[in-house]
Protein backbone atom coordinates (compact mmCIF):
# COMPACT_ATOMS: atom_id res chain seq x y z
CA UNK A 1 0.00 0.00 0.00
CA UNK A 2 1.45 3.44 -1.29
CA UNK A 3 2.09 6.49 1.65
CA UNK A 4 -0.88 7.90 -0.08
CA UNK A 5 -3.29 5.81 -0.18
CA UNK A 6 -2.76 5.09 3.77
CA UNK A 7 -3.25 8.54 4.66
CA UNK A 8 -6.76 8.45 2.39
CA UNK A 9 -7.71 5.27 4.48
CA UNK A 10 -7.03 6.86 7.67
CA UNK A 11 -8.49 10.24 7.21
CA UNK A 12 -11.73 8.21 6.09
CA UNK A 13 -11.63 5.52 9.04
CA UNK A 14 -11.06 8.84 11.63
CA UNK A 15 -13.51 11.02 9.65
CA UNK A 16 -16.10 8.37 9.89
CA UNK A 17 -16.09 7.71 13.64
CA UNK A 18 -15.47 11.37 13.82
CA UNK A 19 -18.38 12.65 16.30
CA UNK A 20 -18.83 15.75 15.13
CA UNK A 21 -17.36 15.46 11.59
CA UNK A 22 -13.90 17.10 11.99
CA UNK A 23 -10.72 15.53 11.88
CA UNK A 24 -7.00 17.56 12.19
CA UNK A 25 -4.36 16.62 10.08
CA UNK A 26 -2.37 16.13 13.04
CA UNK A 27 -4.39 12.61 14.36
CA UNK A 28 -4.27 11.69 10.57
CA UNK A 29 -0.47 12.01 10.58
CA UNK A 30 -0.33 9.87 14.26
CA UNK A 31 -2.37 7.30 13.08
CA UNK A 32 -0.58 6.82 9.64
CA UNK A 33 2.38 7.43 11.50
CA UNK A 34 3.83 9.95 9.07
CA UNK A 35 4.89 13.55 9.13
CA UNK A 36 3.14 16.87 8.61
CA UNK A 37 5.64 17.40 5.52
CA UNK A 38 4.91 13.86 4.21
CA UNK A 39 1.25 14.74 4.37
CA UNK A 40 1.51 18.22 2.93
CA UNK A 41 3.80 17.13 0.16
CA UNK A 42 0.77 14.54 -0.67
CA UNK A 43 -1.65 16.79 -0.49
CA UNK A 44 -0.98 20.13 -0.63
CA UNK A 45 -3.16 21.26 2.59
CA UNK A 46 -5.59 20.65 4.71
CA UNK A 47 -8.45 20.93 2.09
CA UNK A 48 -6.57 19.24 -0.66
CA UNK A 49 -6.45 16.21 2.06
CA UNK A 50 -10.07 16.69 2.56
CA UNK A 51 -11.26 16.49 -1.51
CA UNK A 52 -9.03 13.67 -1.75
CA UNK A 53 -10.45 11.83 1.14
CA UNK A 54 -14.22 12.14 -0.25
CA UNK A 55 -13.29 11.39 -3.39
CA UNK A 56 -11.95 8.26 -2.34
CA UNK A 57 -14.54 7.40 -0.49
CA UNK A 58 -17.43 8.32 -3.08
CA UNK A 59 -14.96 6.81 -5.91
CA UNK A 60 -16.98 2.97 -4.24
CA UNK A 61 -20.65 4.81 -4.93
CA UNK A 62 -19.45 5.64 -8.04
CA UNK A 63 -17.63 2.55 -9.20
CA UNK A 64 -20.94 1.26 -9.38
CA UNK A 65 -22.82 3.97 -11.37
CA UNK A 66 -20.21 3.50 -13.99
CA UNK A 67 -20.63 -0.24 -14.19
CA UNK A 68 -24.45 -0.78 -14.49
CA UNK A 69 -26.05 -1.59 -17.15
CA UNK A 70 -28.01 1.19 -18.50
CA UNK A 71 -31.82 -0.26 -19.03
CA UNK A 72 -34.02 1.15 -22.02
CA UNK A 73 -35.96 2.91 -19.62
CA UNK A 74 -33.92 6.16 -18.51
CA UNK A 75 -36.42 6.94 -16.07
CA UNK A 76 -36.27 4.57 -14.35
CA UNK A 77 -32.81 4.20 -13.82
CA UNK A 78 -32.98 8.09 -12.62
CA UNK A 79 -35.36 6.75 -10.11
CA UNK A 80 -32.42 4.13 -8.88
CA UNK A 81 -30.16 7.05 -9.40
CA UNK A 82 -31.72 9.44 -6.99
CA UNK A 83 -32.48 6.35 -4.46
CA UNK A 84 -28.71 5.14 -4.54
CA UNK A 85 -27.46 9.14 -3.59
CA UNK A 86 -29.66 9.12 -0.76
CA UNK A 87 -28.74 5.84 0.74
CA UNK A 88 -25.28 6.54 0.34
CA UNK A 89 -25.49 9.88 2.02
CA UNK A 90 -27.46 8.14 5.17
CA UNK A 91 -24.79 5.63 5.24
CA UNK A 92 -22.29 7.87 5.33
CA UNK A 93 -23.43 10.99 6.54
CA UNK A 94 -19.43 12.14 7.94
CA UNK A 95 -18.42 11.85 4.29
CA UNK A 96 -21.67 13.19 3.13
CA UNK A 97 -21.69 16.25 4.87
CA UNK A 98 -18.02 16.97 3.54
CA UNK A 99 -18.51 16.57 0.49
CA UNK A 100 -21.49 19.47 0.35
CA UNK A 101 -19.56 21.86 2.85
CA UNK A 102 -19.50 25.28 2.19
CA UNK A 103 -15.85 25.11 3.34
CA UNK A 104 -14.81 23.24 0.32
CA UNK A 105 -13.90 25.92 -1.81
CA UNK A 106 -13.44 23.51 -4.42
CA UNK A 107 -15.86 20.61 -5.42
CA UNK A 108 -13.78 17.53 -5.21
CA UNK A 109 -13.87 15.80 -8.45
CA UNK A 110 -16.77 12.81 -7.22
CA UNK A 111 -19.52 15.64 -7.41
CA UNK A 112 -18.42 16.77 -11.11
CA UNK A 113 -18.50 13.06 -12.14
CA UNK A 114 -21.62 12.44 -10.20
CA UNK A 115 -23.47 15.58 -11.82
CA UNK A 116 -22.15 14.23 -15.03
CA UNK A 117 -23.59 11.10 -14.73
CA UNK A 118 -27.24 12.29 -14.19
CA UNK A 119 -26.63 14.72 -17.08
CA UNK A 120 -25.97 12.11 -19.69
CA UNK A 121 -29.05 9.69 -18.47
CA UNK A 122 -31.44 13.38 -18.49
CA UNK A 123 -29.97 13.51 -22.26
CA UNK A 124 -31.33 9.44 -22.76
CA UNK A 125 -34.45 10.75 -21.31
CA UNK A 126 -34.56 13.96 -23.48
CA UNK A 127 -33.54 11.81 -26.83
CA UNK A 128 -36.82 9.79 -26.16
CA UNK A 129 -38.94 12.50 -25.75
CA UNK A 130 -39.48 12.43 -21.78
CA UNK A 131 -37.91 15.75 -20.94
CA UNK A 132 -40.11 18.84 -20.54
CA UNK A 133 -37.01 20.78 -20.07
CA UNK A 134 -32.77 21.23 -21.39
CA UNK A 135 -31.21 18.07 -19.99
CA UNK A 136 -28.61 20.79 -18.23
CA UNK A 137 -31.23 22.51 -16.50
CA UNK A 138 -33.28 18.96 -15.17
CA UNK A 139 -29.55 18.09 -13.88
CA UNK A 140 -29.62 20.81 -11.99
CA UNK A 141 -32.98 20.96 -10.13
CA UNK A 142 -32.99 16.96 -9.63
CA UNK A 143 -28.96 17.12 -8.33
CA UNK A 144 -30.49 20.18 -6.36
CA UNK A 145 -33.23 18.86 -4.74
CA UNK A 146 -31.74 14.92 -4.22
CA UNK A 147 -28.55 16.86 -2.70
CA UNK A 148 -30.75 18.40 -0.28
CA UNK A 149 -32.99 15.83 0.73
CA UNK A 150 -30.16 13.74 1.43
CA UNK A 151 -28.72 16.50 3.99
CA UNK A 152 -31.94 17.01 5.69
CA UNK A 153 -32.10 13.40 6.67
CA UNK A 154 -28.26 13.14 7.17
CA UNK A 155 -28.29 16.24 9.45
CA UNK A 156 -31.91 16.65 11.11
CA UNK A 157 -33.02 12.67 11.21
CA UNK A 158 -35.16 14.15 14.36
CA UNK A 159 -37.04 16.21 12.04
CA UNK A 160 -37.38 14.61 8.54
CA UNK A 161 -39.12 11.21 9.97
CA UNK A 162 -41.14 10.65 7.28
CA UNK A 163 -39.80 7.11 5.83
CA UNK A 164 -41.26 8.13 2.54
CA UNK A 165 -40.11 11.56 2.37
CA UNK A 166 -37.23 11.23 -0.12
CA UNK A 167 -39.65 8.87 -2.55
CA UNK A 168 -42.13 11.89 -2.22
CA UNK A 169 -39.55 14.85 -2.90
CA UNK A 170 -38.05 12.76 -6.17
CA UNK A 171 -41.49 12.08 -7.69
CA UNK A 172 -42.57 15.76 -7.23
CA UNK A 173 -39.28 17.01 -9.06
CA UNK A 174 -39.26 14.38 -11.27
CA UNK A 175 -43.26 15.67 -12.16
CA UNK A 176 -41.62 18.47 -13.08
CA UNK A 177 -39.17 18.06 -15.52
CA UNK A 178 -40.61 14.70 -17.35
CA UNK A 179 -43.75 14.70 -19.58
CA UNK A 180 -46.69 13.22 -17.44
CA UNK A 181 -46.62 10.11 -20.30
CA UNK A 182 -42.90 9.02 -18.96
CA UNK A 183 -44.07 9.81 -15.27
CA UNK A 184 -47.30 7.73 -15.75
CA UNK A 185 -45.77 5.00 -17.98
CA UNK A 186 -42.94 3.73 -15.72
CA UNK A 187 -44.72 4.38 -11.89
CA UNK A 188 -42.24 1.28 -10.24
CA UNK A 189 -44.95 -1.47 -9.28
CA UNK A 190 -46.57 -0.74 -5.68
CA UNK A 191 -45.90 2.96 -5.97
CA UNK A 192 -48.86 5.34 -6.30
CA UNK A 193 -48.63 6.95 -9.04
CA UNK A 194 -46.77 9.98 -9.27
CA UNK A 195 -48.61 13.36 -9.12
CA UNK A 196 -47.42 14.27 -12.94
CA UNK A 197 -47.78 18.18 -13.51
CA UNK A 198 -50.71 18.67 -16.09
CA UNK A 199 -49.01 19.11 -19.63
CA UNK A 200 -51.02 22.63 -20.43
CA UNK A 201 -51.54 24.18 -23.35
CA UNK A 202 -47.87 25.27 -25.15
CA UNK A 203 -45.64 22.55 -23.43
CA UNK A 204 -45.42 19.86 -26.13
CA UNK A 205 -42.87 22.56 -27.87
CA UNK A 206 -40.29 23.00 -25.57
CA UNK A 207 -40.48 18.98 -24.80
CA UNK A 208 -39.88 18.71 -28.83
CA UNK A 209 -37.43 21.44 -28.93
CA UNK A 210 -35.47 19.63 -25.95
CA UNK A 211 -36.03 16.28 -27.65
CA UNK A 212 -34.49 17.62 -30.48
CA UNK A 213 -31.49 18.86 -28.67
CA UNK A 214 -30.43 16.02 -27.55
CA UNK A 215 -30.58 14.07 -30.94
CA UNK A 216 -28.58 17.35 -32.54
CA UNK A 217 -26.30 17.30 -29.37
CA UNK A 218 -25.85 13.01 -29.47
CA UNK A 219 -25.39 13.12 -33.56
CA UNK A 220 -24.98 16.48 -35.54
CA UNK A 221 -26.54 16.59 -38.61
CA UNK A 222 -23.53 16.70 -41.40
CA UNK A 223 -25.99 19.21 -43.28
CA UNK A 224 -25.12 22.01 -40.55
CA UNK A 225 -21.76 23.35 -40.12
CA UNK A 226 -20.16 23.10 -36.22
CA UNK A 227 -21.13 26.61 -35.71
CA UNK A 228 -24.67 26.02 -37.23
CA UNK A 229 -25.24 23.29 -35.26
CA UNK A 230 -23.66 24.92 -31.90
CA UNK A 231 -26.18 27.66 -32.72
CA UNK A 232 -29.09 25.58 -33.11
CA UNK A 233 -28.49 23.82 -29.93
CA UNK A 234 -28.73 26.80 -28.34
CA UNK A 235 -32.05 28.33 -29.83
CA UNK A 236 -33.07 24.60 -28.95
CA UNK A 237 -32.35 25.41 -25.39
CA UNK A 238 -34.13 28.73 -25.05
CA UNK A 239 -37.44 27.08 -26.30
CA UNK A 240 -36.72 24.43 -24.35
CA UNK A 241 -36.39 25.92 -21.05
CA UNK A 242 -38.69 29.12 -21.94
CA UNK A 243 -40.63 30.70 -19.12
CA UNK A 244 -43.88 30.13 -20.33
CA UNK A 245 -43.03 26.10 -20.32
CA UNK A 246 -42.66 26.73 -16.38
CA UNK A 247 -45.74 28.83 -15.98
CA UNK A 248 -47.70 26.68 -17.63
CA UNK A 249 -46.37 23.36 -15.66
Amino acid sequence: MSTRTRILEVAADLLAKSPDGEISTRAVCEAAQVGAPVLYRQFGDKEGLLSAVVDHGFDTYLATKRARELSSDPIEDLRNGWDTHVEFAVTHPNLYRLMNSPSMHKPPSSALESHQILTRDLERAAAQGKLRISPDLAAQMVMSANVGVALMLVARPATFTDPDLSRRVRDAVHASVFTPEAMYGTAPAGDAAPAAVPAGPGTETPAAAARLGALVRQSPPAALTTVEAALLTEWLEKVSNAPQAAASA
